[in-house]
């Protein structure tokens, strides 16, 4: 289950102070009522999402609230943070590794999966539960939390001339301090045959405060070639904040990218994601990946057929340029990249896997 934010991971090192993004984090909506009252619904409403609450409790920052509809249930950036009964339904094909994390497992929090790149999984801990999130079931205990801790996955790392490409992921990667982000980079530097150092992150738009100054100079600073894949769903998210944000990631030297998931009632919708694209592109992102839902317990009721999801991505086509369109894509537990769903076509009424 996904670490709740007091982690360690983001506790200040030694007796530094704390840094901003983590007074704001602290500040973060944890409460379905709260939530409710601050847009405006009602007492019915927050009811019913305490009720459904489950082991998967509610965390979004205030600053992402404020980027919603007040007096609206159906507020797209709300409908991915609130809990709904859907999430109790107990359906086949869904499973708490829908993507097979376990099986890719190298060493404690190593995964590789693809040719060519390993994948990190540092911390369990993000600035937003997000529901739909592929790794809520995720076993985040068994992964190592410090620097000395990540010395087994790091070690198999050096010895595979193969991995030119290095991925920090999580739960949230930029969650931990930077003095350990700093210690981890460092050794991934003495590395010689690993490249690139890629960060798949929410917070730069879901707390925009997080990319502070401290960030962006061990970022700038690295010898690795960086490349920062956020996540942002719907439009909405890019707020002017998170806009300045991107701008100073973007000097700081990384290439950004978007992956996007196709959500029921968020997204689902050609002129939503056209838009999402367009303001991607302003912000200086590339659409990189929209994802097929992975089919995590808990989660179905975000799940758009993948016919629909073709028809989207053919109307894209034709109102947006290429390198505007994100690839449509599945991840398939054991296949060696990501299956793209953009070019096939179903047989006989039988959706592609």
């Amino acid at each position: 289950m996904t670490i709740l934010a007091t982690s360690r991971d983001f506790v200040p090192a030694s007796r530094e102070p704390a840094a901003r993004w983590q007074t704001v984090l602290r500040q973060a909506v944890r409460d379905v009522g709260e939530l409710c009252r601050l847009l405006e619904l009602p007492e019915s409403f927050a009811k019913q999402a305490r009720a459904a609450r489950g082991p998967f409790p509610l965390l979004v920052p205030r600053g992402y609230v404020a980027r919603m509809e007040r007096g609206n249930p159906a507020d797209p950036l709300l409908r991915q943070v609130l809990p709904q009964a859907d999430e109790a339904a107990d359906l086949p094909g869904y499973s708490a590794d829908p993507v097979g994390d376990r099986a890719a497992e190298r060493a404690p929090g190593l995964l590789h999966k693809y040719r060519g790149r390993a994948l990190l999984v540092l911390t369990g801990a993000c600035a937003v539960h997000c529901r739909y999130c592929f790794r809520r079931e995720f076993p985040y205990s068994e992964v190592p939390h410090t620097p000395a801790a990540w010395e087994p996955a790091l070690a198999e790392i050096a010895h595979d001339p193969s991995l030119a490409e290095v991925i920090l992921s999580g739960g949230d990667p930029l969650m931990l301090v930077d003095q350990h982000l700093e210690r981890l980079v460092a050794r991934l530097e003495s590395i010689d045959h690993v490249h690139r150092l890629r960060l798949h992150t929410r917070l730069p738009i879901v707390l925009p405060e997080r990319v502070d100054e401290r960030l962006l100079a061990w970022l700038s600073s690295t010898r690795l070639h960086a490349v920062v894949v956020v996540h942002a769903n719907h439009p909405a998210e890019l707020s002017p904040e998170v806009g300045l944000t991107l701008a100073r990631l973007r000097d700081a030297g990384a290439m950004l990218l978007n992956q996007a998931v196709l959500l029921r009632g968020v997204n689902d919708d050609v002129n939503v994601l056209a838009e999402l694209s367009e303001r991607l592109q302003a912000q200086g992102v590339m659409p990189y990946y929209l994802h097929q839902l992975d089919r995590v317990t808990g989660a179905a009721h975000f799940e758009v057929e993948e016919s629909r999801g073709r028809q989207i991505i053919e109307s894209l086509r034709e109102r947006l340029p290429g390198y505007l369109v994100p690839r449509y894509v599945r991840e398939v537990a054991g296949a060696p990249f990501k299956v793209p769903l953009d070019d096939l076509r179903p047989n006989d009424g039988e959706e592609p896997v």
